[in-house]
């Protein structure tokens, strides 16, 4: 089931109230805990929304129809946006992106050339689906060999490459792709067997990849959930760095500010199937969920309390900027790559994107300035 954040209550609680008085230690640990747990529920979630659109692409792919295609697609609209919620758990060498056996790439890698995976206007034979001579075997193990190789638009596997496969490419100015269910029918498109086994590939290591994640933040002993509840403030440190490079670096920069400046709806974060609103909205949530505190039957504390225990005016600002970020980009117009035309007919839909761009980047700052009024210098680049 989806994790539901309890948004409207946010706004609403004075900071640094949840736990005022307690001794610090004993706040820092809550924190952690309820931080841990956010991740472990989040991820038990989105290991069973992929399930549930591996189940979906199954039954599609038994018997393709615009009825199933459109089942996928909800299948994998309602699994994103939980995904969404966890990207504020990346970018300090986590379960998610470390350099072992981290998955992000394997889950999320973008931009997605789409030429790599199947035909495109203009090479309707191109992509590994269409080149049986080259790799006549498709396999997991294949694709996520394949994925990034060569360069990193080269995306072969991950909800990116399924959104594709669903969708199709986005030729649409006014909506999204509109990819037909019949290129999965033998009688109907060349190499439609290869397809098929292709997108259930797909799904199936969105499945494995999560569920790997998903195991990580659990309690068992050696658990890195377990770790990171004994490492005190260096995982204080690490809930920060999330925060700031989600917010600044990732958001403000890689999938706004380019897209802004282009105008260029290829450079739009989900163009296949016109989500990009949806993505902004649940990173977002994800980062008011690690300020305010959110975990299944309840809120808090977050990093709101504890940072209210040692920088109170730091504090009430952070928490001031992310609700603005959040007014923001609930605000931002769909679809989203019409409001950032360059001749967008209304100027006011590209003003909202600068909007919430400038919201991002200054939420970054403030949450930066916070981090290192607590002793903590976080880059504002991923490994910097």
């Amino acid at each position: 089931m989806p994790l539901l954040l309890p948004m409207l209550a946010v706004a609403a609680v004075p900071v640094g109230s949840p736990q005022e008085g307690a001794p610090e230690d004993a706040l820092r640990a809550a924190v952690l805990s309820g931080y841990r747990d956010f991740a472990r529920e989040s991820y038990a979630a989105c290991t069973d929304l992929a399930k549930a659109l591996d189940r979906a692409v199954a039954a599609f792919l038994e018997a393709p129809s615009e009825q199933g295609l459109e089942r996928a697609r909800a299948a994998w609209l309602a699994g994103r946006r939980v995904f969404g919620r966890t990207e504020v758990l990346r970018f300090y060498e986590g379960p998610i992106d470390n350099r072992v056996d981290g998955v992000e790439t394997f889950l999320n890698a973008w931009p997605l050339d789409e030429a790599y995976i199947d035909g495109v206007v203009g090479a309707p034979s191109g992509g590994i689906i269409n080149d049986p001579q080259s790799f006549p075997n498709l396999s997991g193990t294949l694709l996520t060999l394949l994925n990034e190789r060569g360069g990193e638009a080269n995306v072969s596997i991950g909800w990116h490459a399924v959104e594709f496969l669903l969708w199709g490419q986005d030729l649409d100015p006014e909506g999204p792709g509109s990819r037909s269910y019949r290129e999965f029918l033998d009688a109907e498109a060349p190499h439609a067997d290869r397809r098929r086994e292709y997108l259930g590939l797909c799904t199936q290591l969105l499945v494995e990849h999560h569920s790997q994640v998903q195991a990580a933040w659990s309690d068992e002993p050696d658990s890195y959930g377990r770790r990171f509840l004994a490492e005190g403030d260096a995982s204080v440190r690490r809930m920060l760095a999330g925060a700031v490079i989600l917010s600044g670096f990732e958001l403000a920069g890689e999938r706004l500010a380019v897209v802004y400046e282009t105008g260029d709806q290829e450079d739009e974060h989900s163009c296949f199937s016109d989500n990009t609103h949806i993505d902004f909205l649940a990173d977002q949530e994800g980062v008011v969920a690690v300020w305010f505190g959110a975990r299944r039957g309840g809120r808090g504390p977050g990093l709101e309390a504890l940072a209210a225990a040692r920088s109170p005016e730091l504090a009430r600002l952070v928490s001031e900027r992310v609700l603005t970020t959040l007014e923001a980009i609930e605000q931002l117009p769909a679809p989203f790559d019409q409001a950032v035309r360059l001749d967008a007919p209304d100027p006011g839909a590209r003003e909202s994107v600068l909007r919430a761009l400038v919201a991002l980047e200054q939420q970054a700052e403030a949450l930066s300035g916070l981090a290192l009024s607590m002793g903590f210098e976080i880059a504002l680049t991923p490994g910097g």
